[in-house]
């Protein structure tokens, strides 16, 4: 299946949902008037693209129409689309051998950072890396275990320590590891932390000292993994968390969960954040690097 597919099929009730909308709006005409943008603002509020995306989007199609006098489909589709495109940024993973990069996975509960975190690894190992995961959310056996057993599938080596055990121990250790080994990759897998937990956020903090400190030359990227279907508390947890812990990217998880995946505008516009990866199911292959060109001409239907 191509990348294009990809996104086509995970965006599929989205697309589906703002389609039929905006047949509905220009059913028999195939124009667009004030009250029909009205309705298409609202239309993309409801797939979760936000309230100033949306707004700034239909503002530049009424921009467009008063320029260029073109209320069509195609014309306010085209406008609709260029302008959500330039909302978001993509940025594509690039680990390169010989050079150790470290990838830190935060997020709340339930979002999926364990099971990215296993794809990612299943991806490097693919293109010929050598990778170790660490498994630091020790607040919960299975969270431990469910990594281990990842580990198991995807044949990489996970550092875990018992429950209870501080987080930046593992950190240490693992880099300890991942340097004795030569590894290419070490992906640290975190507790599912509120964004309202101060002390859990400290211990975020912690762990990138521990970082900094035994790991000065790796590149580093703090990625937040963003459940789909969470709406716009995703904004929240972004902004919470680019406070707390400087973050380099957004992986976004579950778009083909609901007829919102128009969060992925939300939270690229909000925050100013790039995308850098895409989730569309359970298996290995269901992570996509982020191509906003695709995502876009996958979320609106066809001119």
């Amino acid at each position: 299946m191509s990348f294009f597919q990809k996104f086509k099929e995970g965006l599929s009730k989205t697309r589906d949902f703002i389609t039929a909308q905006i047949n509905r709006m220009a059913a028999g005409f195939g124009v667009f008037d004030d009250d029909m943008l009205d309705e298409l603002e609202m239309t993309l509020v409801q797939a979760d693209c936000g309230v100033t995306a949306s707004m700034e989007a239909i503002d530049a199609v009424r921009e467009y129409i008063r320029s260029t006098g073109d209320t069509s489909r195609e014309g306010v589709l085209q406008t609709l689309a260029e302008t959500l495109r330039a909302m978001m940024v993509e940025k594509h993973l690039d680990p390169k051998p010989g050079e150790l990069t470290i990838f830190l996975m935060v997020g709340v509960n339930g979002t999926g950072k364990t099971t990215t975190s296993a794809k990612m690894a299943q991806r490097a190992k693919n293109n010929g890396l050598r990778v170790i995961m660490a498994a630091a959310d020790t607040f919960r056996a299975a969270a431990v275990e469910q990594l281990k057993t990842w580990g198991e599938r995807t044949q990489t080596a996970v550092i875990a320590h018992q429950t209870g055990s501080d987080p930046a121990a593992v950190v240490f250790d693992a880099i300890k590891s991942a340097q004795a080994r030569n590894a290419d990759i070490l992906i640290i897998d975190t507790a599912g932390r509120l964004h309202t937990k101060k002390n859990l956020m400290e211990e975020l903090a912690k762990i990138r000292r521990v970082i900094g400190r035994e790991a000065p030359d790796a590149v580093l990227e703090t990625l937040l993994v963003i459940d789909a279907t969470t709406g716009q508390n995703a904004i929240t947890q972004a902004r919470a968390f680019h406070e707390s812990t400087p973050l380099t990217g957004l992986v976004i998880t579950k778009l083909d969960g609901s007829a919102k995946g128009g969060v992925a505008v939300a939270v690229a516009r909000e925050t100013g954040l790039p995308i850098c990866l895409a989730g569309f199911g359970e298996q290995v292959d269901d992570l996509q690097d982020f191509d906003a060109d695709l995502f876009v001409k996958a979320l609106l239907p066809e001119s």
